[in-house]
C-alpha cells in the first residue's frame, strides 16, 4: 500500500506551527498572557509543532524501505 499520511500531516503541523510561533513573536510584550503566568504558549507550542512538523516532513521524503515486502 502506498500510503503516507506523514507528508500532509507533517504539513499541516508545520504550517499551523509556523503560524502560532509567528503570532507569539508578533505579541511577544502583550498583556494577553497575563491570565497564563505571563507564559507565551503560542511560542513554546508553535515551536515544537514547528519542529515535529519538520521532522514529519523529512521523514515522509525518505525513500522507503520495500525490504519487509518480501518476507512472506
Amino acid at each position: 500500500m502506498g500510503l503516507d499520511i506523514r507528508l500532509p500531516l507533517g504539513l499541516i503541523f508545520l504550517i499551523i506551527g509556523a503560524m502560532m510561533l509567528a503570532y507569539g513573536l508578533a505579541t511577544y510584550d502583550s498583556a494577553i498572557y497575563a491570565v497564563s503566568m505571563g507564559i507565551n504558549l503560542n511560542i513554546i507550542w508553535g515551536g515544537t509543532m514547528t519542529v515535529f512538523g519538520i521532522a514529519s516532513v523529512l521523514l515522509a521524503r525518505r525513500k522507503p524501505d520495500k525490504s519487509w515486502e518480501n518476507e512472506v
